[in-house]
């Protein structure tokens, strides 16, 4: 089955950097879209990246462009969010998502979350 597991999320002070990873698993990896969203406490999930399965072209929110960068390993089934500058209202688990196809139906599949806090 399909799995998705993040990690590298943490405490950075504002400023800061981290990169946060998902390793995937349970389907054939370079062939999908991969997505990374944000969900802050009170406030709806959000869209934060997008990568096609070659890794161009790549998309994101407003809130973070020129200071997160999606990239994908496809030899190691990963995918990645380098984040920059990081700010207050970057706090939120972030979790990464890939619309799989399962027999005829698409299916989203969401890993477990990774949280990142931005705080002095």
């Amino acid at each position: 089955q399909v799995q998705l597991v993040e990690s590298g999320g943490g405490l950075v002070q504002p400023g800061g950097s981290l990169r946060l990873s998902c390793v995937a698993s349970g389907f054939i990896f370079s062939r999908y879209a991969m997505h990374w969203y944000r969900q802050a406490p009170g406030k709806e999930r959000e869209l934060v990246a997008t990568i096609t399965n070659t890794g161009l072209p790549t998309n994101y929110a407003d809130s973070v462009k020129g200071r997160f960068t999606i990239s994908r390993d496809n030899a190691k089934n990963t995918v990645y969010l380098q984040m920059n500058s990081l700010l207050p209202e970057d706090t939120a688990v972030y979790y990464c998502k890939a619309n799989v196809l399962t027999g005829r139906a698409v299916t989203a599949n969401w890993g477990q979350g990774t949280q990142v806090t931005v705080s002095s």
